[in-house]
Parts: C-alpha cells; sequence; structure tokens
C-alpha cells in the first residue's frame, strides 16, 4: 500500500513551532550506529528523528528506504524542523515505490518553511511557483521568493534570481542586478552561474565586454559539469556569435 501524506500533515506542520538545531547535539549523533539512532528517535528525541530519516534516505548505515524516511521526517517536521519539511516535501513531490506523489502537499510543506525563513524551501517554491508546476504560475512571486532566499546567500537562489533579472521575468529587467547576484553565486561555486556570468561578460551586459573572462567562467562552468558551458567555450574559440538573446 502506498503511503500518502495529505492535507492533515501539512496543517500539523503549519501549526508546529520553531526548533532550535543544537549543533553539539548533532556532532554525537553523528558518531552513534544507525541502531542507536532509531532507539533515541522512537523516544521521541527531535534530533534523532532527523538524524534516522536522513540515514533512511541516504542509505548510511542501513538499507535506503524512501517510505521510512519520509515517516521520519515527518516526525521531525512536526517538531518544527523545517530542514524536514523541506525534504520531506522534495520526496512526496516526486514520489517512491510505495510513496505517492503528492504536489498539493509538498507545496503546503514548502510554503510553511519558505515562510519561516527557510532559504532552500523559499529557493524550490520559487521554481515551482515560475514553472507553474503544482501551483499557479505566478513569476511576480517567484522573485519574491528567490529574493528572500538570495538574500540568505543561498547561491542557487541567487542565479535563479540574476536569470529572472536579465530575461525581465517577473520583474523589471536589470542587467547590473543580474551581473550582481550571478558574481555573488559564482564566488560560491554555483556552475550554472558561473556559466551566466560568462555570457554577461561575452555579452557585454552589466559589465564591460570582456571575452577573456567569459572564456574563464565557461571553463569554471564546464569544470562543474555544465555542458552548455563546454559548448560555450568551443563557440568562442570557432569565432562563433553568441545565439541570439534578448537586447538590453
Amino acid at each position: 500500500m502506498s503511503l500518502s501524506f495529505g492535507y492533515r500533515l501539512a496543517l500539523c506542520v503549519l501549526l508546529a513551532s520553531s526548533m532550535s538545531v543544537d549543533v553539539a547535539a548533532k556532532s554525537s549523533l553523528d558518531e552513534l550506529s544507525f541502531v542507536k539512532k532509531m532507539r533515541l528517535a522512537k523516544a521521541g528525541d527531535p534530533d534523532a528523528k532527523m538524524a534516522v530519516a536522513e540515514a533512511l534516505e541516504m542509505g548510511t548505515d542501513t538499507k535506503i528506504n524512501i517510505v521510512q524516511a519520509a515517516k521520519w521526517y515527518r516526525e521531525a517536521a512536526l517538531t518544527g524542523n523545517y530542514e524536514a519539511q523541506f525534504r520531506l516535501a522534495k520526496l512526496v513531490e516526486k514520489g517512491a515505490p510505495g510513496l505517492k506523489a503528492d504536489k498539493p502537499t509538498a507545496v503546503k510543506l514548502l510554503q510553511s518553511a519558505a515562510n519561516h525563513g527557510h532559504a532552500a524551501s523559499q529557493n524550490l517554491l520559487g521554481q515551482l511557483l515560475q514553472n507553474g508546476d503544482g501551483i499557479a504560475k505566478d513569476e511576480k512571486s517567484a522573485v519574491v521568493f528567490y529574493r528572500k532566499a538570495a538574500d540568505q546567500n543561498l547561491a542557487a537562489a541567487q542565479n535563479n534570481l540574476g536569470v529572472m533579472l536579465l530575461k525581465g521575468l517577473g520583474t523589471d529587467r536589470n542587467l547590473d542586478e543580474a551581473f550582481k547576484y550571478f558574481s555573488l553565486a559564482a564566488i560560491a561555486e554555483d556552475g550554472w552561474a558561473m556559466n551566466n556570468l560568462g555570457g554577461m561578460y561575452e555579452m557585454g551586459w552589466g559589465t564591460a565586454k570582456d571575452i577573456e573572462k567569459a572564456k574563464l567562467y565557461y571553463e569554471k562552468a564546464a569544470s562543474k559539469g555544465i555542458v552548455i558551458a563546454a559548448t560555450n567555450i568551443k563557440r568562442l574559440q570557432s569565432n562563433i556569435p553568441a545565439p541570439t538573446a534578448p537586447k538590453p
């Protein structure tokens, strides 16, 4: 039988109280065997619940079991752990054998965590809003959530916000701001931001045109596994103009 997390779970999470993470306690938990973590989790320890969920999802010191991982993320989420809400949302959004995909619940979980300042949830909620995936498409709201996460120095959100600013999606087009956010994300070693920053230098958008810097950032992006960056390098080496792009 598939396990489904519906509206009741989301409502419980929305009402959950916030939880502070004890770094020292987490460090101690990391040293314990999975069996001991499970004992603590069953005894009600909130950090152990999260540790058990992570172990079950990743297969650390135990077999991977996504259904049980979702169960323990739910237990941790109900204590007000917004990272647990985020991870549970990712699992129920896609589903897995024995775990029914449930996008509405995933969205509710993300909204709860995002509204409590969880950066990764803000970024993922922004993506769903931008694409209209499981929620009504709303590019303006996507920009709002990307910006909230970007302001917390989440590199993926900084890159996403840069793309919205570059294309003028959900906000006025602003090449200077796009360059700024791509730069910040590139400093944090985000591969897509490096590629996009290379494009900004190649086109002279938000900065002076500089082909050498464009090549440098394309190379950095390619080293991160961004396939299109390798294509951009070959194109520059062959003196082929960039594909048609929006004009500033």
